[in-house]
């Protein structure tokens, strides 16, 4: 009997803020590693997930959403997708169902370019239109780019998810596993804390608070003898006005957002966590070169 011969390689999923790509990561490793919100830029770093099937290994690599870039910020996180994409072995660029298809062309023309990879194109939230409506986007896009496979899925509810995997990992080259089959994320465990206090303070402060925050994980300490994980993260954010928002009153902003990330951040390091939030203003922080380096963007 012939041996099944295994598959690896490296995946990038592209595409606009808020179409859904760090949701669909998430549900492709069944265990959540990328913070996701309703705001624009939530993932701001080249973020890689390995996912392990029967026959092959896939590292998918989640990245910034593709925009026009004004700040420094933006230009940085910009480059950062652009850069996600060379590379690859595959490239998934995925599209919102519920959202107009009139701009997409020349943005998707212009991050697609020179790209001699396999693009999969992924219609992502087809739980929230009618059958009649995908048709017309399947037709309409499928013009725009000559896609290997075009994939209708939601990844909010999982569905379509594990057909895209066996199709992405049928385009990979032959080839040994990257990583072992134990490891989720080569991501350190202190940006995985420190993104999910960034998107706590997302979710809690909703449109109060722009997407120009930062946190940053002070200590990170084991204590043997209790078996509790100490650590201390700053929130950095431009204006006072900001901190005070943050804060809340008598403190109850502050707690509330530290209270839910330690919820999240012990089921991710699966033990007790002691967490101490603090808040610091750095003044237009995301148009600034050097701060921008020295918050890892």
């Amino acid at each position: 009997m012939t041996q099944q011969q295994f598959h690896s390689g490296f995946a990038a999923i592209a595409g606009r803020p808020n179409v859904g790509k760090s949701t669909l990561l998430n549900a492709i490793l069944g265990e959540k590693i990328v913070i996701t919100s309703d705001k624009p830029q939530t993932t701001r770093n080249r973020i890689q997930g390995i996912h392990n099937i029967p026959g092959g290994q896939i590292v998918f690599i989640d990245t910034p959403g593709v925009h026009r870039a004004k700040s420094r910020l933006n230009r940085s996180l910009m480059d950062t997708a652009l850069e996600a994409i060379q590379g690859v072995d595959a490239v998934i660029y995925l599209v919102d169902a519920t959202a107009s298809t009139a701009s997409e062309a020349e943005m998707m023309a212009e991050i697609l370019a020179g790209v001699s990879v396999p693009v999969i194109l992924v219609i992502n939230k087809v739980d929230l239109v009618e059958k009649e409506s995908l048709f017309r986007l399947i037709e309409t896009y499928s013009r725009m780019h000559d896609f290997c496979e075009i994939v209708p899925l939601s990844a909010r509810k999982g569905d379509g998810v594990e057909r895209l995997v066996e199709l992405v990992c049928r385009r990979l080259p032959p080839g040994p596993a990257y990583f072992p089959d134990d490891i989720l994320t080569d991501l350190p465990e202190r940006f995985v804390v420190a993104e999910m206090v960034r998107e706590k303070v997302f979710r809690l402060t909703r449109d109060e608070i722009p997407y120009s925050v930062a946190v940053q994980v002070e200590s990170f300490k084991e204590r043997p003898e209790s078996g509790v994980i100490a650590i201390s993260a700053t929130i950095i954010v431009e204006r006072d006005s900001q901190k005070g928002i943050i804060i809340g009153r008598r403190g109850e902003m502050l707690k509330r957002i530290g209270t839910a990330a330690r919820h999240e951040i012990e089921r991710f390091l699966a033990g007790k966590v002691f967490l101490e939030l603090f808040v610091k203003v750095s003044k237009d922080w995301s148009d600034n070169a050097q701060k921008l380096k020295e918050f890892g963007y």
